[in-house]
Order: structure tokens, then sequence, then C-alpha cells
């Protein structure tokens, strides 16, 4: 909870709750102790007001708070533009959340960034995305909303982790989830909460990446009165999480020496508080996630191996995007849809030369980076068909740009020079292109036509291939 509260406070500009008549009850864009930018504006003049005439541009059936209201859950809004009463524009990315009592939605509350000057095509701007989608994530398993349905895949091997997975989440058993970043390791972490059927109340979850080393020990077992200078009596993670769930989320950044107390809470379910010679029995269930294949991160010191071993019996491997080829382009048509919606555009699909590039990218940043590059795409575009022009700048440089030094980086290599001893003189960047044709030409022969088994026997990405071809006009 306290990590969904940082991220509210680093990723939102607004906030503003509607009761169920759509009255607007309160608005921060409005209130200057805690707005420095806001207008003084006397709360006679929005509060107890409807919605829509606070923003009279705005379109209720297609707002994200009617929708939120409506259907019951977390609706989520990009680039939303609204002039309010006082004539002022304003663009907003918006997440929706119902208020819900006794199973009657008694309004919504609005969390809001500032997204007017917001350029998706950049690093620092893509990183705050990322943020707040974070924080989309989190309020979606608040409410419930992150089920096994939300984990959407074609391919085989993932839906027999899937299912695995499910059935985990009904057993007691300390569970461990690793795979690359941008798998979906926190997904499979809620969904097994959801499906575990214990109440969120009962549920703690944690960043170990977020807690400094020297106040790890405190933070996970907690402290009493006198153990240090200004220490009080205060619960830790596990003390919060008995009878539950405690799901710590990238677990090879714990400290090596507490990995072995936490195993003894796992083997014994006791400990003690820090500064305490009383020990104290739990009742938890661990779910863990990982970045690093254990055996590596044993490796490296990074993992105790007798706490993997106390993981062994129910381990999660999430596959990598690379090791799936046939969800890339089931994500890509669906991150286009959830996008389309979200920013209200029609765009009908994505160009073959993007296609291409897309499809032998090495997505190092998996389903997420795939998800983020679709969205900015997505964002920033006024055109039907996706092309290469409407990449991130950060993957245009990666992918299309660094093919020009592939010419001057491996040609020398692939080639031998021509034999000068007669003295006459060579066109050497004219025989290098004639030779590279000549080889390229062999190889789709070779292989019928078939750009990626081509791209194979020359020992070259398949983007790579294809932008050579159209340089040197092979057909």
């Amino acid at each position: 909870m306290l990590r969904c509260m940082d991220l509210v406070m680093n990723s939102v500009d607004y906030i503003a709750i509607i009761d169920s008549n759509f009255n607007l009850v309160f608005n921060t864009r409005y209130e200057t102790n805690v707005n420095y930018t806001a207008q003084t504006v006397p709360r006679s003049e929005y509060i107890n007001k409807k919605y829509y005439e606070v923003y009279p541009n705005l379109e209720l059936e297609k707002s994200t708070i009617m929708r939120a209201i409506r259907t019951g859950e977390v609706v989520v809004g990009k680039n939303q533009t609204v002039v309010d009463f006082k004539g002022v524009e304003l663009c907003t990315d918006n997440i929706t959340i119902p208020i819900i009592r006794r199973g009657r939605t008694m309004g919504a509350i609005e969390l809001a960034r500032d997204v007017t000057t917001v350029d998706f095509k950049t690093n620092e701007d893509l990183e705050k995305n990322k943020e707040f989608d974070e924080l989309i994530e989190r309020m979606k398993a608040i409410h419930g909303q992150i089920t096994f349905d939300s984990i959407l895949t074609r391919n085989v091997r993932m839906k027999h982790v899937i299912n695995y997975a499910k059935a985990l989440a009904a057993l007691p058993n300390h569970t461990l989830i690793y795979g690359e970043t941008g798998t979906g390791k926190e997904l499979f972490a809620q969904a097994m909460i959801k499906e575990s059927g214990i109440p969120l109340s009962r549920v703690v979850t944690e960043n170990c990446a977020a807690i400094p080393a020297n106040l790890f020990e405190s933070t996970l077992f907690g402290t009493i009165k006198g153990a240090y200078t200004g220490a009080e009596n205060k619960k830790g993670l596990l003390e919060e999480a008995d009878g539950g769930i405690l799901f710590l989320d990238e677990l090879n950044a714990m400290p090596y020496e507490v990995q072995g107390k936490l195993l003894r809470v796992m083997q014994e379910g006791t400990f003690r508080k820090l500064g305490s010679n009383t020990e104290k029995k739990v009742n938890v269930k661990i779910i863990a996630t990982m970045n690093i294949d254990p055996e590596e991160a044993i490796e490296k010191r990074i993992l105790r191996r007798d706490l993997f071993y106390r993981f062994s019996s129910s381990v999660v491997h999430i596959p990598s995007l690379a090791d799936r080829p046939e969800d890339l382009e089931f994500f890509l048509d669906h991150f286009l849809k959830e996008y389309n919606k979200t920013y209200g555009k029609n765009i009908k699909g994505y160009d073959r030369k993007l296609t291409d590039l897309l499809r032998d990218y090495s997505w190092d940043g998996n389903v997420r980076e795939l998800k983020h590059l679709v969205e900015a795409m997505v964002a920033t575009s006024n055109e039907n068909i996706l092309t290469v022009s409407d990449m991130p700048d950060y993957v245009y440089q990666r992918i299309v740009k660094g093919q020009d030094s592939f010419e001057e980086e491996h040609l020398s290599a692939v080639y031998q020079a021509p034999d000068l001893s007669g003295g006459n003189p060579v066109n050497m960047m004219k025989y290098l292109e004639d030779q590279e044709r000549e080889l390229i030409t062999q190889a789709l022969r070779q292989t019928g036509g078939n750009k990626a088994r081509a791209s194979r026997l020359l020992e070259i990405p398949r983007p790579t291939l294809i932008y050579r071809m159209e340089k040197l006009g092979i057909e």
C-alpha cells in the first residue's frame, strides 16, 4: 500500500472525487494549498457542482467517470483534453476508480496527471509514463481486476505456466516467480493473490529494491522501542501479513544476510523483532519474484542456495517474449486495439516494413517494452497506419540507424579483398557491394526467398537483411 501511495504522489497532479449523481465534491486542481499552479477559485464555484458544468466541453457518455460508475471497473483514459468553466484547457491522463460500498457504486475517484507538454518520443517522458502505468496496474490489483484471465497468450508453454501458477495459488506453498524484466512477474503474483481468495486486507506488498539495505531487517521483522536510537515499537512486513500473503518483489535485492533470517521464518514460522529476545509466530505465505535466473543468482551470491531450495517445490518460470514468437503478432494487434480505445484513435494497423523490423527486434524489455512502444506510436500518430517514422527515438536509433554501422563493422570480415598484385586500381565500395549483393541473392535463392531463413544462413538479424536488400536494390 505504501508503494502505491508513493506512486500516487509521484505520478499524479490532480485528484477529483465525484458522487454517483456526478457532483464534484473534491478537486485538488483548484486547491492552492496542495497545487502551487492552481488558480485562485472560490470553492463555491466548483464544489457540489455537476462535473459536466465544471468541464462543459466534456462528453459525459464517453468520459472515464461515466464508464467507471456504470461498470464498477477501473477505467483508464489518456490524452483527454478538457476545457474548464474558466476557459482553461488541460490535457491529462486519467485513472478513474469506482467507489463501491456494499455492492453499490457511490461515485468515483479520478487520478490525473498533466500531459499537456509530454513528448512520448523522449526517454524521460517514457519513463514517467511507465511509472503511471505501474500505478494503473496497482489500482487494478487493489480493485481485484487482475486475474489469470488478464494474462494473455497464444503460446502453449505459457498456457502451461498459467495453469501451474493457478494450481499453486490454492496451496500454502511459498512461491518464487522468475523471468526477464517485463515478462509479467507481478501480473502473475497479483493473479495468484486474487485466485487464493485471501482478502486484500491480509496482503502486504513490498519492492525489495526500494528498501535501503540498513533498514531491511527492521522493515521486514519490525522493531521494539530502544532497539536503536529513535526506534519505536513497530510491526514489520511479516507481522502485518500474518494470516495472509507477503509479496516480495525483486527478492534478489534483499541483503544476503537477511535472506538467512527470512529462511528461518519460512521453515519454522517464527522470528524476532529487531532488539527483542522474544519469538513471534506468524502464518504467512510468501510470493517472491526475481528478474534473474536463480542458478545465476546463487553463483553470484545474490541468492542463498538454501533459500532457493525452500522455494524449489513451487517455482514459476515465465518465458521471455523471444521464446514466444506467436505472442508478438498477438500483442501487436491487442495493444493497438487497447490504445486506440485509450487515446480515442482509429489506427488500422502497421505497415509491412515496421512489422518486419518489430518481428526481429530483440525485445530485451519483453512484453512491457512492446506495450510501451505501441502506446507511444499510437499516442503520437495522426495516420491510419503506423510506420517506422512513428517509432520512438530510442527504438529507431537501436533498430534502424544501427544498420548503417553494420556495413563498416562486418563487411570487411565477410568478404575477401581482390588481388591487387597487378597494380590495377579497384573501387573497393563497389566491389564490396557487388559481393554482398551476390551473397544475399544466393542466400535468398537457397531459401526460396524466405528472409528469416536467409538471415539465419547469413548469420545476421532479419532487419539487417531487409535493410541491406533495400539499399542494394534486391527485390
